[in-house]
């Protein structure tokens, strides 16, 4: 059908319909989020829906003014922050050994990252708590919750960059040991700089997973150590439910994730698609 018919005009605006509904869907959770996290007691309350009203900050100035929320948020930000960081850097050795060396298991290796990124993180909470407490004494503290958001990322992790570094031309790395680089400067200067997209792609939904995780959180932190998922449950007691402060928190949460996400959304595109189409 020839571009610009009245034929296709229809269609076109029957699509972007579609899209616009769908966007809306999407949207509508994060929208009554910040609209709730604008509103007071009262307006929250109310007998009817307002949908136009006076916005306040006064939801906002009561988290951030209390000096627990900020160091929640420290606590959230420094465990997502290294684990990403733990995650990408044993993720990365653990698939270019997958991928360009033969060893024994090498193969069930492979396979065991899929089948472990199944095992939904509820499952592991009372062995983890066991272990964590009985045996390395790790429970309420960043580090044991650090280790358990490295444990859970890494199999997704391995999975995702082994597609990138089977498409690393091997003649490239020969090149570079003739020229006298050890198998070290090898993966650092010519493996590494050439899965960078999917480099970005890992760090985006590591950081993600272990900003937004909840369950291990609860189980493994105390009130010095708790991140700010398990902040916002403390808002819902037998008294009373502050969804104000609860909505403003959780517009503070989702900020960090969106921003990074927009930020590196051409990698994360670019990691999808080596994956699924040449992985």
């Amino acid at each position: 059908m020839p571009a610009g018919s009245p034929h296709q005009r229809p269609a076109s605006v029957g699509w972007y319909g579609l899209v616009f509904a769908l966007a809306l869907m999407a949207l509508g959770p994060i929208i009554v989020m910040i609209t709730t996290s604008l509103k007071t007691r009262n307006q929250i309350f109310g007998d009817t829906a307002s949908f136009f009203f006076m916005p306040t900050l006064s939801n906002y100035a009561a988290v951030l003014e209390d000096p627990a929320n900020v160091r929640f948020l420290s606590n959230s930000l420094t465990v997502a922050l290294v684990s990403t960081v733990l995650t990408l850097t044993l993720g990365c050795m653990a698939a270019y050994a997958i991928v360009r060396f033969r060893f024994m298991g090498r193969d069930s290796a492979s396979f065991g990252t899929l089948l472990m990124r199944m095992v939904p993180p509820a499952v592991l909470c009372v062995p983890v708590f066991t272990i964590w407490t009985y045996q390395y004494g790790l429970t309420n503290t960043l580090s044991g919750v650090i280790l358990v958001y490295t444990a859970i990322n890494l199999p997704f992790v391995i999975w995702i960059l082994q597609s990138f570094i089977v498409q690393v031309p091997r003649p490239l790395e020969e090149a570079a040991r003739i020229d006298g680089a050890n198998p070290y400067q090898v993966f650092l200067f010519v493996v590494l700089p050439l899965i960078a997209p999917g480099l970005a792609a890992a760090a985006i939904f590591t950081f993600r997973i272990a900003w937004n995780e909840f369950i291990l959180a609860l189980v493994l932190t105390n009130r010095f150590t708790r991140t700010m998922p398990v902040k916002v449950s403390l808002f819902i007691n037998e008294h009373n439910i502050e969804w104000g402060q609860i909505m403003a928190i959780g517009t503070l949460i989702a900020i960090p994730p969106l921003v990074f996400t927009f930020l590196a959304s051409r990698q994360i595109i670019t990691g999808l698609t080596a994956g699924a189409v040449k992985g």
